[in-house]
């Protein structure tokens, strides 16, 4: 595939992502609806791997890789599909958006991390900020929203570390056979909590909530995860990491036009400060390299 739509079907996915688990999780079924997912998924990652002759990797590396993605499977997306139910979707693509920060930090708790610079730290410092002004309007509203932003982030936190441990274990594992592999660990965990969750074994879903449910499990779990780590293998990081503050635009947009969402004043106002902290964290010590006439 070229690079140019590869790119375009992750700043897509990534930004009707948080809509479709809202729809996906509005009949009362959160687990459920993220477990019939991640079914679908895995079916359709096997039939891919069935059909192409290519057998997943056994091995013990690749079962720690495997089981190092299941926090960033099965715990972020568990919380992500609860904070759903009491958050605006452009809020859940928001916080998301943090995962850069958020791995930057728990990376420098790690042996042999890169430092981080100047404007890595003035980036966390705005986030923190940005999270501040959130999650005071959040005390205000009601509603739960405090409670989901905890959930999701703790739910950024166990994506990121989740990321971290799969690239510590570097088992070369391609990308479909790492997705397929999180999932299979994964399902048996979503399983366990659907049914502690006194949720009902028919899992209820609206209209557009089954075509949500689909669309997340062929777009969301394999398409849009295989188009990244295209792009990831052929651009500059920087390029790459742009999707994340696009994003998150494109996402608070959405959910406004499509569903009716109305985020308040100060919602808005903290999530323009946190994307203004991933801009500075991402790209700034790059643009004071180039205005110094440094080379990168």
């Amino acid at each position: 595939m070229p690079t140019g739509p590869a790119y375009l079907i992750v700043v897509l996915v990534w930004a009707t992502t948080p809509l479709a688990i809202k729809w996906s999780a509005e009949a009362g079924a959160p687990v459920g609806s993220v477990m019939l997912r991640m079914l679908i998924a895995l079916i359709v990652g096997l039939l891919i791997l069935l059909v192409s002759r290519h057998r997943p990797r056994l091995d013990r590396r690749a079962w720690l890789s495997y089981a190092a993605a299941v926090p960033g499977v099965f715990g972020a997306m568990a919380l992500s599909y609860h904070a759903s139910r009491h958050l605006p979707s452009g809020m859940l693509s928001v916080m998301f958006g943090m995962a850069p920060l958020i791995s930057g930090l728990i990376l420098q708790a790690l042996p042999g991390a890169i430092r981080l610079r100047r404007w890595h730290w003035v980036g966390c410092g705005l986030g923190l900020a940005g999270l501040g002004v959130v999650f005071a309007d959040s005390l205000t509203l009601g509603g739960g929203q405090q409670g989901a932003l905890v959930m999701m982030l703790v739910a950024v936190t166990l994506f990121s570390g989740s990321g971290i441990a799969v690239q510590r274990v570097a088992a070369g594992l391609g990308p479909l056979e790492q997705t397929v592999g999180a999932l299979a660990m994964s399902l048996p965990c979503f399983l366990a909590l659907w049914l502690a969750s006194g949720e009902p074994l028919s899992i209820p879903l609206s209209e557009r909530g089954r075509w949500a449910v689909l669309y997340l499990a062929v777009f969301g779990s394999l398409v849009g995860f295989l188009c990244y780590y295209l792009i990831l293998s052929r651009l500059h990081a920087a390029t790459v990491a742009l999707v994340t503050l696009i994003t998150p635009v494109l996402a608070l947009g959405l959910g406004m036009t499509l569903n009716q969402e109305q985020p308040s004043a100060s919602m808005l106002a903290g999530a323009a400060l946190i994307l203004v902290a991933l801009g500075a964290y991402l790209f700034g010590d790059r643009l004071t390299r180039r205005m110094a006439g440094s080379p990168d």
